[in-house]
């Protein structure tokens, strides 16, 4: 595997979650530059030494909702 994927959502109050797509990894932060950190952090301590992926993909997804 090349690369982990992980869909990334801002919630109302301004914080990122992100949630890998086929792996139980997910975590949230305050901001997108801790989010980068905590995501290096939960891929690393998901996988064995020498098993993580090289690349880590982030998809941001924004959900808007409109009233009529």
């Amino acid at each position: 595997m090349n690369e982990i994927l992980f869909l990334v959502e801002e919630a109302e109050d301004g914080s990122f979650r992100a949630q890998a797509v086929g792996a139980a990894i997910h975590t949230e932060a305050d901001t997108i530059e801790e989010l980068h950190r905590e995501l290096r952090d939960a891929v690393h301590c998901h996988y064995e030494p020498g098993e993580a992926p090289p690349l880590i993909r982030l998809h941001h997804v924004r959900q808007e909702l409109l009233t009529l």
